[in-house]
């Protein structure tokens, strides 16, 4: 193991409404909370795919596509406004503004694995992408939209979403502050994805940071220079 931790992510108590929360559920349920406002993005139910299910309650729930590692909105606690291949522009609660572009989760317009939606909002004056399963590179309109975001999180897993090479090239387009890796093999999947490691070798050492399951930030917290943060299960 190579990892390198380039500086410390400071835990914050939830006293300060200026702080957005975020944290791994898994595969690619994150959570991102201001303490009005929770959005989960692309619950997994647990049981079918071999991990431990979310455990959180949330007022939004956006999911990329209609597959059942990130569809199962009812495992998510709250009375939740759901979000399942959204394309467009939409107001949800707390006033924040979600974005949904399209993208496929395949080179072939859908026809192997379907529609995959990019969804994008800003919390707490922190810019947030989540790329669901993106399969290829979107369109240059799209890449316009995301580009320059705070957090980009990208899946990394190649078997079912873009492989390496190909991501690279998107992380080079996109030229995300923050790049948080998900979708990738971890112990008890029932799946078979690429390890995080091989993603991981094309991120310079200094570059990425063990960040824990959850963290609390502000955005002059954003470092500086561009890093990898990997969240940990």
């Amino acid at each position: 193991m190579r990892y390198t931790f380039v500086r410390s992510i400071i835990i914050y108590a939830r006293t300060n409404s200026s702080l957005m929360l975020i944290r791994w559920h898994g595969h690619s349920c994150f959570e991102f909370s201001n303490g009005d406002t929770t959005i989960v993005v692309d619950p997994h139910d647990g049981r079918s795919i071999g991990l431990k299910p979310p455990s959180a309650s949330a007022n939004v729930v956006l999911m990329s596509h209609d597959h059942y590692d990130h569809n199962a909105c009812r495992v998510i606690k709250g009375e939740h406004q759901d979000l399942k291949s959204f394309v467009g522009e939409t107001v949800v609660n707390g006033g924040i503004t979600v974005y949904g572009y399209p993208s496929w989760h395949d080179h072939s317009n859908g026809s192997e694995r379907g529609p995959n939606t990019i969804y994008k909002f800003t919390m707490d004056n922190i810019s947030v992408c989540h790329c669901g399963d993106l399969g290829c590179i979107p369109s240059d309109d799209v890449i316009s939209q995301i580009k320059g975001v705070d957090f980009l999180f990208v899946p990394v897993g190649e078997v079912y979403t873009m492989e390496h090479p190909e991501l690279k090239k998107f992380l080079e387009l996109v030229n995300p502050r923050i790049i948080v890796p998900m979708h990738y093999m971890v112990g008890g999947l029932s799946f078979r994805l690429s390890a995080l490691d091989k993603f991981l070798d094309m991120i310079p050492d200094n570059a990425v940071d063990f960040v824990g399951n959850e963290l609390d930030i502000s955005q002059s917290d954003l470092p500086m220079v561009k890093e990898c943060w990997v969240f940990d299960h």
